[in-house]
């Protein structure tokens, strides 16, 4: 998968870089994984302006401006704190698009409403975020390897769908 992930970034570079737009990450339990897979292709410095790490709902509130009624009400696992961390992160972050992460990697930690394995992605910009919820426990590492992937990847499917595409020289 590491090839992959790899094959996404320089995907996610081309696409950012032709358009001159930005990337920031907000990851909690992928822990900075995201960003690294970005990264890892060269000249990423481009448009990849940074990550915020927001393990803690402390650090969500703070850096992220997610809300914390919605944290105690919803908890740090679900659908909205996903796109209020990606919302965030474009403000914080200065981004045009922001991909975040937050979820229950495992292998403890899980509740019978949400178990081990829940993660939910979100990607896109402040405007516009569309999310996904990977629900299946196959061990901590491939949890977070999977959540990676499936980030980069949906995020890819976002952009192409919605960045502004040059038109055609003649």
């Amino acid at each position: 998968m590491e090839l992959e992930k790899k094959v996404l970034s320089r995907e996610i570079q081309t696409l950012l870089y032709e358009s001159g737009k930005t990337l920031g990450t907000a990851e909690s339990c992928t822990g900075g994984r995201i960003a690294e897979a970005i990264i890892s292709t060269p000249g990423a410095s481009e448009y990849f302006k940074g990550a915020i790490v927001s393990y803690t709902n402390e650090v969500k509130e703070r850096l992220l401006h997610v809300d914390h009624q919605l944290l105690e009400e919803k908890t740090a696992v679900c659908e909205e704190v996903a796109v209020a961390m990606v919302k965030g992160a474009c403000e914080t972050l200065n981004v045009d698009y922001a991909i975040a992460a937050t979820g229950i990697a495992g292998p403890g930690g899980g509740t019978k409403e949400i178990p081990v394995g829940t993660i939910w992605l979100a990607y896109g910009s402040k405007d516009n975020v569309e999310t996904l919820m990977l629900n299946e426990d196959k061990g901590r590492d491939l949890n977070l390897s999977q959540a990676t992937f499936r980030a980069l990847q949906g995020f890819l499917a976002y952009i192409n769908q919605h960045l502004e595409k040059p038109l055609p020289i003649e």
